[in-house]
């Protein structure tokens, strides 16, 4: 199964954080609820400019609905190959063209581990 949206070409994407310690409205807060585990991870929303967002969309759904993980798969700012879960994902069209909306969690493999909240740090 193709598990993986792939980045070939462009910058590393732009992670905008929607959970933890973010100033966003209450609202991009919605996102933590889809997590469940003994930490919170970081959870980030990326846009994406895409050819046929709807196409890249149908691949998440049916990934999901065979149980398994969607990975978002990018270089980057050194070119180091990265990898993030996918959470949630939107399609859109916009007079520019198609674009993806991504929501990813982040910190899964040690490389922010200071997004990670322990729950024992959050006691009085």
């Amino acid at each position: 199964m193709n598990n993986k949206i792939t980045i070939i070409e462009g910058p590393t994407p732009v992670f905008e954080r929607v959970s933890g310690n973010s100033e966003h409205e209450e609202n991009l807060n919605w996102a933590v609820g889809v997590l469940e585990g003994p930490y919170l991870y970081g959870t980030f929303l990326t846009t994406l400019r895409t050819f046929d967002s709807g196409k890249l969309l149908e691949r998440c759904k049916n990934t999901w609905e065979a149980r398994q993980t969607m990975f978002l798969e990018y270089k980057d700012e050194i070119g180091l190959r990265k990898e993030d879960q996918i959470i949630a994902a939107r399609a859109l069209t916009v007079e520019e063209g198609d674009m993806l909306l991504l929501w990813v969690r982040r910190g899964l493999e040690g490389d922010h581990d200071d997004m990670l909240v322990d729950f024992d740090d959050l006691e009085d």
